[in-house]
């Protein structure tokens, strides 16, 4: 028996690599592009997150992020708001995630879920929407605000 060839098995894992999200039962739950258009958008990000992408739909919520970059770790957090389900939310990052070397801690309450990564722990927590105060200033954060289903907040914190 011969063993395949190269091109065989590239052509087998670029298949498993596509069948993956079907097979999983994910087919209908978005993910981000590969393109070099998506890495190359920052907003494609969580601010602060590196590389934790904004599920589609997502959008800054009216908080701005909190970024500290410390000796001992990166602490940052972020609000991000949709008008969407949160079991789509918890079901495209449940998938992501691991994908980026994250991987999934136990259930936290509440609903949120965490993942580990070197160190470092992301949570993310599903929270109610906060009151507009400065209707100038947030007026087109507001507008997402109001339609948003789900605000989640996005917490990274070392280990």
């Amino acid at each position: 028996m011969t063993a395949p060839s190269a091109t065989a098995r590239a052509t087998l894992a670029a298949l498993l690599l596509l069948a993956g999200p079907a097979l999983a039962g994910l087919a209908g739950v978005p993910l981000p592009a590969t393109s070099s258009a998506w890495a190359a958008d920052p907003s494609r990000y969580v601010e602060g997150m590196g590389d934790v992408p904004v599920m589609p739909g997502l959008a800054p919520a009216e908080e701005a992020p909190l970024v500290f970059d410390k000796p001992a770790g990166r602490i940052a957090q972020s609000v991000m708001a949709g008008a969407m389900d949160r079991n789509a939310v918890l079901s495209f990052y449940n998938q992501t995630m691991p994908q980026l070397g994250w991987s999934r801690a136990p259930q936290r309450a509440g609903g949120s879920a965490s993942f580990l990564r070197e160190g470092e722990e992301l949570r993310l927590e599903f929270v109610e929407p906060a009151p507009t105060t400065n209707v100038r200033a947030t007026a087109a954060r507001a507008t997402v605000q109001k339609a948003a289903a789900t605000v989640v907040r996005f917490s990274l914190i070392p280990r």
